[in-house]
């Protein structure tokens, strides 16, 4: 269903492409003359077949959801270096603080995916298209981080917080921080 919605998207942004930078010069060129060309026709049935095909797929989409309750939850991997949201650890003491740590990333969804999002705000829904793009961004990020940390040594990452920034059009900035430690054993 993907790959068909990735279709219909990317259809739609040829269509509407070829039918902006070049059906709109050829027609201020040769006004006179009604006769539309095949390939700007194309560039049409591209467009509205795309929108249609994103369409159709997103509300089979969002039916099967309905039905199925939804994915589980990706589990998290083992971890060389702890990762916490407080400041202390039980059991366990901060034996030296070694500074911040911080990963960023910023990312962005290409147009027929941006499409796909406008549709389910329309229909309504999960915006499934910004919820991958901002898990795979918090990932990396995270990933970032883990590896700054790992280089000064550290055992844990506590204080650890989360921040997102949108920087234009469908492009969010996401920055995963906190204070690298050293644990007692």
């Amino acid at each position: 269903m993907k790959i068909l919605r990735n279709i219909g998207s990317l259809a739609f942004v040829l269509g509407l492409f070829t039918a902006v930078f070049a059906g709109i010069p050829w027609y201020m060129i040769v006004a006179d003359d009604p006769v539309v060309p095949w390939w700007l026709r194309i560039a049409v049935f591209c467009l509205l077949g795309g929108i249609l095909v994103v369409l159709l797929t997103v509300a089979l989409e969002q039916r099967k959801n309905k039905t199925s309750g939804g994915e589980p939850l990706p589990t998290e991997s083992d971890r060389t270096v702890l990762l916490l949201n407080s400041a202390v650890l039980p059991g366990r003491e901060i034996m030296e603080i070694l500074g911040l740590v911080q990963g960023h990333t910023v990312f962005a969804i290409w147009l027929g995916k941006d499409l796909s999002a406008l549709v389910r705000l329309i229909l309504g829904g999960e915006l499934t298209e910004y919820t991958e793009m901002m898990g795979r961004a918090r990932v990396i990020a995270t990933n970032r981080m883990i590896a700054q940390a790992a280089e000064m040594k550290a055992d844990a990452i506590i204080n650890v917080r989360y921040m997102t920034t949108s920087v234009v059009g469908s492009a969010a900035e996401l920055l995963a921080y906190g204070t690298a430690v050293k644990l007692s054993e």
